[in-house]
């Protein structure tokens, strides 16, 4: 006796009128996970936007720590703008008796404007200066052993107590941070 099977039985799929509406959801699906991917590496690759609290960027246990010398909580003051037409920036002022750490930080517009502002400050700053690799996008030590970094958009300055070892320690970890 020969049996026959239903061509529609044979194989153990849906039937056609129920995989229209699975392959429309798995092509919103794919869609969304791809506008998901674009969204996150769009992101990673802008980078850490700065904190709004600038001088959160190097709390005083870290200084006192690297330092070896207790420092108070930063005093903030507004920094000076280095030219017309351009951001102020946020002193940020440690200080331990006659000890004093300056950290002097500025958010500019966009990265290629602060390379530009870094490369004017320099020609006027960095006479007698030295390189300092590995930290930031860019960085050197003044002739007075202070510490000038360029990091995306942000650039600062690490200035008194500390040996330039100790600044560069400082600003690699801030340089973390952006």
């Amino acid at each position: 006796m020969l049996m026959t099977i239903d061509p529609a039985l044979r194989y153990n799929s849906a039937p056609e009128y129920e995989k229209e509406p699975l392959m429309a959801y798995l092509k919103q699906l794919s869609w969304g996970i791809a506008l998901l991917f674009v969204g996150c590496s769009s992101e990673l690759a802008r980078g850490a936007e700065p904190p709004s609290d600038l001088c959160s960027l190097l709390p005083s246990a870290v200084v006192s720590k690297t330092l070896r010398y207790a420092y108070d909580s930063p005093k903030k003051n507004v920094a000076p703008r280095p030219f017309r037409n351009t951001n102020e920036g946020t002193d940020c002022k440690y200080g331990s008796g006659l000890r004093l750490l300056l950290f002097r930080v500025y958010v500019d517009p966009s990265p290629s404007e602060s390379a530009d502002l870094f490369a004017k400050l320099k020609s006027y700053l960095g006479e007698g200066s030295t390189t300092v690799s590995g930290v930031g996008d860019e960085a050197y030590l003044d002739k007075d052993h202070g510490l000038h970094v360029r990091k995306g958009k942000v650039r600062y300055f690490l200035d008194g107590e500390g040996t330039p070892k100790q600044k560069t320690d400082l600003a690699t970890g801030i340089a973390g941070q952006l």
